[in-house]
Parts: structure tokens; C-alpha cells; sequence
């Protein structure tokens, strides 16, 4: 019954969530995008002509975002373990970022064009114990930051979501290795009661 209970509530709040529906009146697949929207408008990370990866990119709402955000003449690739209905001028990638044979298929798209931003919006499938979604989390945002390293010109720019938890710190510190600057952003389309916070890193250091 506590679950039943749980969910009807979740249901009630998402339907009369104002971006979820500011999102169905401006044709976003997600209230997700306006997270991006807000970090962007602040921060100015996606500009005309720019590459950017969206990496954990369905239902798409980010690449929407992105697409008109980099036009005219930019490039954004996307990759998703879920299948994600196509956004017009995004090359997507079906798969699991975790495995190498799909992270070697992005790159092999990339062909070597060094990106201007990317974006990891990425999460576990939830298995409902805490400690291990966190881990599996930390692991997440682990890879996506390698891939940022390695991939990202000079004066290029890292966002990635994090859940504030165990590891955070660690990860941080890591963060704060790998970029000249590291700031936290909570959009306000980032319901309150939800750990997620946003990490930005910018002008990533040699590698």
C-alpha cells in the first residue's frame, strides 16, 4: 500500500511539475532539458559550431538543447544504452558505455575531431541498494571524465551529474586534477530533495 501510495504521489507531482509541463509546451522529450538550458545560459558552454558528446543522452532532451545551441556547423554525437528516437543532426550510438568495444565505436565516429564540450548526464539502473547504485554511479562519472580527458580540446568544458554521497570527495579531487577550474551547479530544474548536483570542469589540464 506504501508503495501504491508512493507512486500515485509521484505521478500527482510529475504532471503538475512546471517544467514537465513547460517541457510538453516547447517540445522536449524531457524536463531535463531545462537543467542544461540553465547551466548554459550561466556558463555559455555550447556555442555555434562547437563538437559536443552527450554521453547517457536518452530520451534526448540534452541533444535537443545541444543541436540548436551548436547550429549552424556544429557536431554532436550521443550514446545510450537506451534507444533513443533520432533528434536531427546527432549521431547516436546505441550501447553500454562501460564496455570498450562501444566506447572504441564513439571514437571511431569522433575521427578524431578533438570536442568542445562533453555532457554526462549518465545513472545506473537503480538496483535499490544504496551503496551499490552510488558505487556504480562513482563508476559512471569515473569513465565519463577519462573520455573528457582524452578527448577534449584546450579551453574545452566538462559537465557531469553526480549524486552527493559516498565518493563524492574522492571524485572531486579528481575533478580538480584534471581541469584548471571545478564548480558545482544546482539548476533549479533539479528537484530539492534529489542528490544530484552537477559538476563543471573547465580548461582541462594535459594528460
Amino acid at each position: 500500500m506504501k508503495k501504491n501510495k508512493t507512486s500515485r504521489a509521484w505521478v500527482h507531482d510529475h504532471l503538475n511539475d512546471p517544467y514537465v509541463q513547460r517541457a510538453q509546451a516547447e517540445g522536449y522529450r524531457a524536463r531535463a532539458a531545462y537543467k542544461l538550458i540553465e547551466i548554459d545560459e550561466r556558463d555559455r558552454l555550447l556555442k555555434p559550431g562547437a563538437v559536443a558528446v552527450d554521453l547517457g543522452a536518452a530520451p534526448g532532451s540534452w541533444c535537443q538543447v545541444a543541436v540548436k545551441r551548436c547550429a549552424p556547423n556544429g557536431r554532436v554525437f550521443a550514446l545510450d544504452l537506451l534507444p533513443m528516437e533520432a533528434v536531427a543532426g546527432v549521431d547516436f550510438l546505441l550501447g553500454d558505455f562501460t564496455e570498450d568495444a562501444v566506447l572504441e565505436a564513439l571514437e571511431a565516429r569522433l575521427e578524431g575531431a578533438q570536442v568542445d564540450v562533453v555532457l554526462s548526464d549518465m545513472a545506473p539502473n537503480l538496483s535499490g541498494v544504496a551503496a551499490v547504485d552510488q558505487a556504480r554511479s562513482i563508476h559512471l562519472c569515473e569513465l565519463a571524465l577519462d573520455f573528457a580527458r582524452r578527448h577534449l580540446k584546450p579551453g574545452g568544458h566538462f559537465l557531469v551529474k553526480i549524486f552527493q554521497g559516498e565518493g563524492f570527495m574522492a571524485y572531486r579531487k579528481q575533478m580538480e586534477a584534471a581541469f584548471a577550474s571545478v564548480q558545482v551547479r544546482k539548476p533549479k530544474a533539479s528537484r530539492d530533495r534529489s542528490a544530484e548536483v552537477y559538476l563543471l570542469g573547465r580548461g582541462p589540464r594535459p594528460f
